[in-house]
Order: structure tokens, then C-alpha cells, then sequence
């Protein structure tokens, strides 16, 4: 959010969905929220600029080579926006996306010329540059937007001032780009010295760097893409049909009619005693980005979370775009306790005690589901790599007479896959406390 002090007037950049922390803070400001402004297209998220239109009025702005569904205003490369002592100028920064732009931000009170901030979207992060492979699905190529990229830094950003402060639209855990530094801001002159991707380089060798060793493209970018150029319900009116408590017996009568039954407590929790056949997707994780990539928006999803958390829980799931919840079950697994032929659990096991199984006559089967490019640096001896984006499919391939014991990185996503493969039928699955790195530190056993 940008406010000015003089005319009150404030522009809010790249929103997420749930809207209500912006309203909040311009109100404590004395500020009022008169224009939004996209980036680009997200394609890991469903910005919030349908909900500050219709909430307060906002008008849009899209970068000059935007098209959407709904009233915009276009914004071409050096347009400016200026109210009282703020002036915004719009640079097109085309390379993530073909329609991302850049804003340039100018306190007038202290200097004219020279900008304050530059706010570079998903051109550029901190530590990296934003990846340009997610447009393939409609046709333009990834090399086609790296040398887009290339133009971008080398003649609208590098030459910005070293003092200018960068702030960009994600940080670590992002998959628009492949290594995020934590930081949410730095300096154009923190980044010409140490950001890999704007160190002195060919053209061609630019090309090359960022479009190798990026991650899998999660299922619902697409989506979620496509719905920010879409005229679409607001998520305050998705939310007034989805938080609607239902009974255990109408959860299970949705489960067996095609609905996605989701626990979204802590895996610890869900381990010791889940309702049978539901998927675990704990909010302590990357709750959104997982729900995007396994579910499916076709078919109803029903909420079993901590009472309380069920509207966290929704909300998540509309940041992605995802507004098929069907409702929550009341009581949460309190409703469950009643009838124990509908509970199942499996097994936590510590580093230890996974150490003493593999030196069993009939060891365990070790399923590493983390992602390939993890796999490679690092794993437990024997292991197969099947990664959680891919389990599904892939299930067939995993043994039906042995105990699984599946490991991640840190415990999230094993605590999922072993939800899905006991969907599957696999009832002798556990998962390993910890993950990897819980492994690493306390075991002393070959690894690979």
C-alpha cells in the first residue's frame, strides 16, 4: 500500500484476496483506497483488485499489454500516476509474463528526480529473477520470454539508482522463481552485486541460466492465472455459501457422492486419529500451494479442522482460487469420536526407530517424496523418489505386502502422501518424524 500524507489517497499493488488487512490499515491512516494496481497475471494466487473495486471503489490499472474480462485502465511504459506529494511512473517489464510491468515510486517531498522504490513484481526478486517458463500453455515460449527478461533488467531496471529499494511481489517459498532470498526488500545496488541472475553476462548465457533447474509448474497456475484477467465472484461471496457446518452424517454421505474430504489440523494430529479415507492438508504448511496442486475444482471439498480454523481454512483456499467448499464439519473429529470403525491412524516413527526397521530381516520400504531435484543432492540409501505432485499417479508402483515408510524434507508433505496412498488401500504406511533433516542430524546410517 502507497499513501499519501497530502491528498490521503492510497494505491494498494498486487493484493491478495482476503482484502481486510488493507481496508483496516488505510482506515487507521486516514487514507482512502482509490486505485489497485496488477503486476501481471499471478499465477500463484487471486489477487484482491475485484474485491477493492467492489468494496471501496478502486479503479484498475493493468500493464499496457493486459487484457481482462473486467474495466481497466491500460498503464504504458512512462505513464504516471501522481497524487498530492507521490508519483507513480510505470515501467513495462516484460519477461515473467508479456504484460508485467514495474512501478517506479517518488517521494516529491524529498526528491524529484530520483525514485524512492521500484516495486518489480515478478521481474525482479530478491536473489533472483522471476521465471519465464509458466506461459507455455498459451503459446509463448520460455526462451521467447527470457530474452523479454534479459531487455527488462538490462534497460529499465539496472540503470536505477543503487540506492533505490527494491520490493518485490514474493519472497522465499515462492515457486515463481527458483531461489528466493527470505528478505522482503533489498537495493538495486544489493542486487547488481550479488543477485546471480544480474551479474555480467551474454545474452545467451541469461537465456540459458533461467531456464534450467526450475520446479515442476504446479497444476493451478494456469487457473489461477486465467482467472485474474476473468470477471469473478468476490471472496466474501464464496465464503457466505462455503462456511456451512455440516453433520458427520452429511460429510459422509458427500465423501461417498464424490467429495474431497480434507483434515487441515497438524499432522501429528491427523496421524494419531483421522477420519478414514480423508487427505490431510495440515495449515501449518503450504497449505494453499498443496491444496492447488492435489485437489481437484470440479468436485466439492468438505473442511474437518480444529474448531474454529474452518475460515482460515476457506480463505486459503480462495487465495488459489479454489471456491468449491461445500461446508465444514461441525465439531470438527469431535463428531468422530463416537463411532471408532470410522477412525483410522498410522504410525510416526522417530530417526531411531527407523534405523533399528532397516536392519530388519524384512525391512521397511522407504518412499522419498520429495521433489527430484532433492532427491539428488541427498536421501536415505534405498529409497525410492516419487514426488507428492506425482503419488497419485504413480501408486501403482509402490509394494502392497510391505510396511511404507515415507520421508520429506521436514514432515508436511510425507504426513499427506501417507493420507493418499491409505485412500489407496495401503494401510501399512507411516511416516518419519522430522523428515530429512530430522534424519540427517541424528542418524548415523548411509545415505546417498
Amino acid at each position: 500500500m502507497i499513501g499519501d500524507e497530502e491528498s490521503r489517497a492510497a494505491v494498494i499493488v498486487d493484493p491478495r484476496r482476503d482484502i481486510d488487512e488493507y481496508l483496516a490499515e488505510a482506515d487507521a491512516r486516514g487514507l482512502r483506497i482509490e486505485r489497485v494496481i496488477l503486476t501481471h497475471f499471478h499465477a500463484d494466487f487471486v489477487a484482491g483488485h475485484i474485491e477493492l473495486r467492489d468494496r471501496v471503489g478502486a479503479e484498475i490499472f493493468l500493464g499496457a499489454k493486459a487484457e481482462a474480462d473486467y474495466a481497466f485502465t491500460r498503464l504504458y511504459d512512462g505513464d504516471i500516476i501522481e497524487f498530492g506529494k507521490t508519483k507513480l511512473q510505470a515501467l513495462e517489464t516484460p519477461g515473467h509474463t508479456p504484460e508485467g510491468i514495474s512501478i517506479l515510486v517518488f517521494d516529491l517531498e524529498k526528491d524529484t528526480e530520483e525514485p524512492h522504490a521500484v516495486l518489480t513484481g515478478d521481474t525482479l526478486f530478491i536473489g533472483d529473477v522471476g521465471r519465464p517458463d509458466l506461459m507455455a500453455s498459451v503459446g509463448v515460449s520460455a526462451e521467447q520470454l527470457a530474452h523479454m527478461l534479459y531487455d527488462s533488467l538490462h534497460q529499465k531496471l539496472l540503470p536505477l539508482p543503487d540506492e533505490t529499494i527494491v520490493y518485490p511481489a514474493h519472497g522465499a517459498g515462492s515457486l515463481c522463481g527458483k531461489s528466493l532470498s527470505t528478505d522482503t526488500s533489498s537495493t538495486m545496488g544489493v542486487q547488481r552485486q550479488y543477485n546471480y541472475a544480474l551479474q555480467p553476462m551474454s545474452r545467451e548465457e541469461f537465456v540459458r541460466l533461467v531456464t534450467v533447474d526450475q520446479s515442476e509448474v504446479p497444476a493451478y497456475f494456469s487457473y489461477d492465472a486465467d482467472l485474474n484477467r476473468r470477471e469473478r465472484p468476490t471472496l466474501d461471496s464464496a465464503l457466505e455459501s462455503e462456511l456451512i457446518p455440516l453433520s458427520l452424517e452429511e460429510v459422509l454421505r458427500m465423501k461417498n457422492a464424490g467429495a474431497q474430504v480434507i483434515d487441515v489440523r497438524d499432522p501429528g494430529e491427523f496421524a494419531a486419529a483421522h477420519l478414514v479415507d480423508t487427505m490431510e492438508l495440515g495449515l501449518g504448511g503450504q497449505y494453499a500451494t498443496w491444496a492447488g496442486t492435489l485437489l481437484s475444482r470440479e468436485r466439492p471439498i468438505v473442511i474437518i479442522a480444529e474448531p474454529g480454523r474452518e475460515e482460515e481454512a476457506a480463505i486459503r483456499l480462495g487465495r488459489v482460487g479454489f471456491d468449491n467448499m461445500a461446508g465444514y464439519l461441525d465439531g470438527g473429529m469431535g463428531a468422530v469420536q463416537a463411532q471408532p470403525d470410522l477412525i483410522e491412524r498410522f504410525e510416526r516413527l522417530a530417526p531411531a526407530t527407523l534405523a533399528e526397521r532397516l536392519h530388519d530381516p524384512a525391512p521397511s520400504f522407504l518412499l522419498d517424496v520429495r521433489r527430484e531435484s532433492e532427491y539428488e543432492m541427498s536421501r536415505i540409501e534405498g529409497s525410492l523418489n516419487i514426488p507428492l505432485s506425482h503419488l497419485d499417479e504413480r501408486v501403482n508402483e509402490l509394494p502392497r505386502d510391505r510396511e511404507i515408510v515415507i520421508y520429506c524434507a521436514g514432515g508436511y508433505r510425507s504426513a499427506i502422501a501417507a493420507s493418499l496412498l491409505m485412500q489407496h488401500g495401503l494401510r501399512k504406511v507411516s511416516d518419519l518424524v522430522g523428515g530429512f533433516k530430522a534424519w540427517d542430524a541424528t542418524v548415523v546410517t548411509p545415505t546417498a
